[in-house]
């Protein structure tokens, strides 16, 4: 996949047992920026220009039947010289389409994981990542996770407890 804001693959090295993916450099992660910035929540522009280019990226894969299933920070990779924003760590990326496909429920980190995954259902498509964009949104705004559950059902209980207040 080819895009602005998905990190590009530049090269496969392969030798006789291994395989080696050589991705293009980026500085940080959402993550290490937001942590070493405290006043990152203060900068509305710089939080709608990560989030539409969050947005653009899973645009594009979503155009091209593809769910990314591990969105969080840690996956969205900043240049520190522009601030563009590229998504990557396909590792648990899987196409979609018709007819419908069963996957794993067993994907996507806890905090940032759809309603309907914690529940278990092996039917599900591109609002999964939607959510996942979501959490990633709120946390950028509030300095801290949405939902930071230690399990299934924590995870679970804090969405509900969400919803209702």
């Amino acid at each position: 996949m080819q895009h602005g804001n998905i990190v590009r693959l530049q090269d496969v090295v392969h030798s006789e047992k291994k395989l080696y993916l050589v991705f293009e450099y980026l500085d940080l992660d959402l993550k290490k920026h937001m942590d070493s910035c405290p006043d990152f929540a203060n900068d509305p522009r710089l939080i709608k220009t990560f989030l539409y280019q969050i947005l653009r990226g899973i645009a594009y894969c979503h155009s091209h039947r593809v769910l990314h299933r591990d969105l969080k920070p840690q996956n969205l990779l900043i240049d520190r010289r522009t601030n563009a924003l590229k998504l990557a760590d396909f590792g648990l990326a899987r196409a979609f389409g018709i007819p419908v496909r069963t996957f794993t429920h067993e994907v996507v980190t806890l905090w940032y994981r759809a309603p309907e995954i914690l529940l278990g259902s092996r039917h599900y498509s591109t609002p999964v990542d939607v959510w996942s964009v979501g959490c990633i949104f709120a946390e950028m705004v509030n300095q801290r996770p949405l939902f930071p559950g230690d399990s299934e059902i924590d995870e679970l209980f804090k969405i509900f407890r969400f919803i209702v207040s």
